[in-house]
């Protein structure tokens, strides 16, 4: 187990460094070269804007209904049900599908992160190493989360995370005896990461001191709006898939074109949407965002992401998250 763990931690480990390459290479033949792709989109001509997301779902929806329908949506979830009901079985194909599908949704334009691409990916190529091994069903669960581990390590250079996050989301279950193989796969996804991308964390933070006990209150006030936020995130997503799958009467394989379609012609006007948005997160993290403008992204960015997923896109939803936490932090409203 040790030593599949660590062949799964190096083999997820270039799988994120993999699918980056791929999103950032999608994104320049898109939008052009450069290291801001929000500044890409803004020098963009707005034709394009409108139908490069269209064009990236055109793509990605015959991919996905032809052959792989687990590369629909997030991610976590279909390596959930993996878990529950299938002893943590994945189809090979997923992982290479699952990556080709979101890169093109995000670098594209789609209102998607590409975490939980990345956990799906891992988790792929876990369950694809143990049944390789014939590894029995209930340790194949472990190296499910082995490569889940190594796809969040891998993503934010974060070894103890990933583990906490395969524990704790996939396995559900804190008592697993198998912590050992977690914890390898994560901290040599992190060494691959490290080795080929540097020693970075995924946002640099501004140094903070608190000034006075008053502002504890307002951190209260946060939390409870971003519970709201996050309330009206989870319905707005869950009635954008219940349209698109139940009530919209035209063929599968289009609808995530039309879903790119939404994205591109909110992007006209609101274009810090696009893409994974660490541009922007990065831009209310240093106060660089007018207020009134960060309390609209927090709303359109619940309809964009919804508009993406909902339709059929590939994509995760933790950047969409951090996205409407940054816009709703004081530095960025107040």
């Amino acid at each position: 187990m040790i030593i599949i763990a660590i062949i799964i931690g190096v083999l997820g480990g270039f799988a994120g460094i993999g699918i980056r390459a791929m999103i950032l290479w999608i994104s320049e033949i898109s939008y052009g070269a450069g290291d801001n792709f929000l500044e890409n989109v803004l020098n963009t001509s707005w034709y394009w804007i409108l139908i490069i997301p269209a064009i990236g779902g055109l793509i990605v929806g015959p991919i996905i209904y032809f052959f792989a329908p687990e590369a629909k949506g997030h991610g976590v979830p279909e390596v959930m049900e993996a878990i529950l009901l299938r002893g943590g079985a994945i189809r090979p194909r997923v992982a290479f599908l699952k990556a080709v599908a979101s890169a093109i949704t995000i670098g594209s334009g789609g209102s998607v992160g590409r975490e939980g691409p990345i956990i799906q990916i891992g988790s792929s190529i876990g369950s694809m190493v143990g049944q390789f091994f014939r590894i029995p069903s209930k340790k194949l669960k472990t190296l499910v989360a082995c490569g889940a581990a190594a796809g969040i390590a891998a993503a934010f250079n974060a070894p103890i995370a990933g583990a906490l996050f395969a524990v704790e989301i996939i396995l559900m279950d804190f008592a697993v005896a198998q912590f050992s193989p977690i914890v390898i796969s994560s901290v040599m996804a992190t060494v691959i990461s490290r080795s080929f991308e540097g020693d970075f964390a995924a946002f640099i933070v501004p140094k903070y001191q608190l000034v006075s006990t008053y502002e504890i209150g307002f951190y209260f006030i946060l939390g409870a709006l971003s519970g709201i936020v996050s309330f009206l995130f989870i319905k707005a997503l869950y009635l954008s898939e219940d349209y698109f799958d139940n009530k919209l009467m035209i063929p599968e394989y289009l609808k995530p074109a039309l879903g790119g379609l939404g994205v591109g012609i909110i992007a006209l006007v609101f274009p810090q949407i696009m893409g994974v948005g660490y541009d922007s997160i990065n831009n209310a993290l240093y106060g660089n965002m007018i207020w009134y403008i960060a309390i609209a992204l927090v709303f359109i960015k619940i309809l964009a992401t919804s508009l993406t997923l909902g339709s059929g896109g590939s994509g995760g939803i933790f950047a969409p998250s951090l996205f409407m936490g940054a816009m709703l932090d004081r530095k960025s409203v107040v």
